[in-house]
């Protein structure tokens, strides 16, 4: 029995309750004009008149559904009301609707009007019986009459248990018709199944983005913090002896940290789904300046550029360029000291982009367990193959010869107009 009562105690109820009243008023408006044809039906019986006044009502009440505007309303204010975890409806990329689902708005609105009615009618009137009832507790009859069916109940304690059974009936009532809402909510207002469908492709995008940002943010500033602790490791060394080496190392540290710090804004702009501005955009034509940095921190980099490198753009360029920067980073937590070659060629099938470096005997470049000053994730290289992977290229990383790494990518070419 305690069980029977709890939900008639919960505030869940009366929300849902609340809910199906509104859906009940909102439908009042619709009525005059489900009235208008009323003289035109003087000859129909009044029984047939107030049945098609009903049906036209009805069909008035369907075509609101129609809106999706009126969707939209439905799904905030049953999310709020009834406590249903609805998703909002899809609206960037809608998917085209079936005639199933572009009639489940209007059918849900039809039941709604129609339960808010019914709960209204019957559950108000059970409430006002419960408060008339013990009218009659001084002795006196009460009665109820109702669509020609009468109850009386004499007075006494009898009149005030049957007003307890009547408050406890309109509770009831309250409880079945919101949770009978709450049960045709998700099957009339949740997603179908091409929402469904939209619904994760659009997630999949987002993830995908998010997944994107992550190497973006990895690559630039894995990169930046190490340039920035070799250069100014040299800074200090020369800064009594050279001043003006000194100087350099400072300002490349200056210039490395303005452009991480303009990638890190972006980046977590797009994470709080703020109003990011746009994405700055390093390309093969920032690669001088790239090696420029590394020449500062004291790395010697010989670079070797062929093929008509002005043509790769887009994507492609912006890749190749975060592809050189995680390769380069390698080289400086990992290599042994000497030069760095660089070799980027341009053919007509295909960009061609390594990084060589000489390493010690001791050196694994994949899982970060070069000189201790460098600490990584180890995540570096399959970050690069998978982003060599979506843009269908090759990617081969090992050991070259002896003492030396080798970083290759050939990613494939369209060229622009």
């Amino acid at each position: 029995m305690i069980k029977g009562i709890r939900p008639l105690l919960r505030g869940s109820t009366y929300s849902g309750m609340l809910f199906a009243y509104c859906g009940a008023v909102a439908s009042l408006p619709l009525l005059p004009f489900a009235l208008l044809p009323l003289p035109a039906w003087r000859s129909a019986p009044e029984a047939v008149q107030t049945v098609l006044v009903l049906l036209v009502w009805a069909a008035l009440i369907g075509v609101v559904g129609l809106a999706r505007i009126t969707r939209r309303a439905l799904v905030a204010s049953a999310r709020r009301l009834l406590c249903v975890p609805l998703p909002d409806p899809v609206t960037a990329r809608q998917p085209a609707r079936s005639g199933a689902d572009r009639w489940r708005t209007p059918l849900w609105l039809l039941l709604h009007v129609a339960l808010g009615w019914a709960g209204a009618l019957v559950s108000g009137l059970l409430f006002l019986s419960g408060l008339v009832l013990p009218g009659g507790w001084l002795g006196a009859e009460a009665g109820l009459s109702l669509f020609g069916w009468s109850v009386r109940v004499e007075g006494g304690w009898q009149s005030w248990v049957a007003a307890l059974g009547c408050l406890l009936l309109a509770a009831a009532v309250c409880a079945v018709v919101a949770n009978a809402l709450r049960w045709l909510a998700p099957r009339l207002l949740g997603p179908s199944s091409a929402e469904r469908l939209a619904l994760a492709a659009e997630r999949e995008l987002q993830l995908a983005e998010r997944n994107r940002l992550a190497h973006e943010l990895h690559d630039s500033i894995g990169h930046t913090l190490t340039a920035t602790t070799i250069q100014a490791a040299v800074a200090g060394e020369v800064l009594s002896a050279d001043p003006v080496a000194a100087r350099a190392a400072l300002r490349s540290i200056e210039e490395s940290a303005r452009a991480a710090l303009e990638d890190l804004d972006y980046v977590l702009g797009v994470l709080r789904e703020e109003k990011a501005e746009t994405a700055p955009t390093r390309t093969l034509a920032d690669l001088p300046e790239l090696l420029d940095r590394l020449r500062h921190a004291g790395a010697v980099v010989e670079p070797e550029m062929s093929g008509e490198l002005a043509q790769v753009q887009g994507t492609l360029s912006r890749a190749a360029y975060r592809i050189l920067q995680e390769g380069l980073t390698n080289a400086l937590r990992h290599g042994a000291g000497g030069p760095i070659g660089v070799r980027v060629a341009a053919a007509e099938d295909g960009l061609e982009l390594s990084v060589v470096n000489r390493t010690g005997p001791s050196t694994s470049m994949g899982a970060g367990s070069g000189p201790g000053a460098f600490p990584t994730s180890g995540h570096g290289l399959p970050g690069l193959a998978e982003r060599v992977r979506l843009l269908h290229g090759e990617i081969d990383a090992g050991p070259h010869g002896p003492q030396h790494w080798r970083l290759a990518v050939r990613l494939p070419v369209r060229w622009s107009a």
